[in-house]
């Protein structure tokens, strides 16, 4: 009840910039959510928020540039730059039976830089872009009889972009 009451004063006056620190701290997920919604609604009527929390999921869902700490300033930018600055793009394919000559279906692809097996007829392809990969693999893994289950994009969180940072700079130690 606290946080809701510090939020509604906090708006109250219809500011410009917002500060917010930890707000759905201590809510259950239904009041959490009322809270996302209202601060979603509040950036689409152009104000500035500046929000505090340890929860990614949660800087993801609300945030359009983060800035990650660590004791220090490890990084900062929109989710989608941080995850592609420390991370490859990677499609996984799973087809019913695995591919007999994997090599020749995946190595000339375009945008297909790599590729490996990754379980019973699973593969990760490395790739310089999805949407130009994406539909090749399919072309040529229907050219090469396979029957296709999935090919589905990678997708890391703010939590996996945190934890390379901190296992990075642990590395360097």
């Amino acid at each position: 009840l606290r946080q809701r009451v510090a939020l509604a004063r906090a708006i109250l006056d219809d500011p410009e910039v917002l500060f917010l620190d930890e707000p759905t701290s201590g809510l259950d997920p239904v009041a959490a959510r009322e809270v996302h919604d209202l601060i979603d609604g509040l950036r689409r009527r152009g104000v500035t928020i500046f929000l505090t929390t340890h929860r990614l999921e949660e800087a993801e869902r609300l945030c359009d540039r983060v800035a990650i700490l660590n004791t220090t300033l490890r990084t900062i930018g929109r989710p989608d730059e941080l995850r592609d600055r420390l991370f490859t793009k990677t499609l996984t394919v799973r087809t019913r039976d695995p591919l007999p000559e994997p090599d020749k279906v995946f190595g000339d692809l375009s945008a297909v830089d790599g590729w490996r097996e990754d379980g019973h007829a699973s593969y990760l392809l490395v790739v310089s872009d999805t949407t130009v990969a994406a539909p090749a693999a399919v072309r040529a893994l229907v050219s090469a009889g396979a029957d296709v289950l999935s090919i589905s994009e990678s997708h890391r969180s703010l939590e996996d972009v945190y934890l390379k940072l901190i296992d990075d700079e642990e590395a360097v130690r």
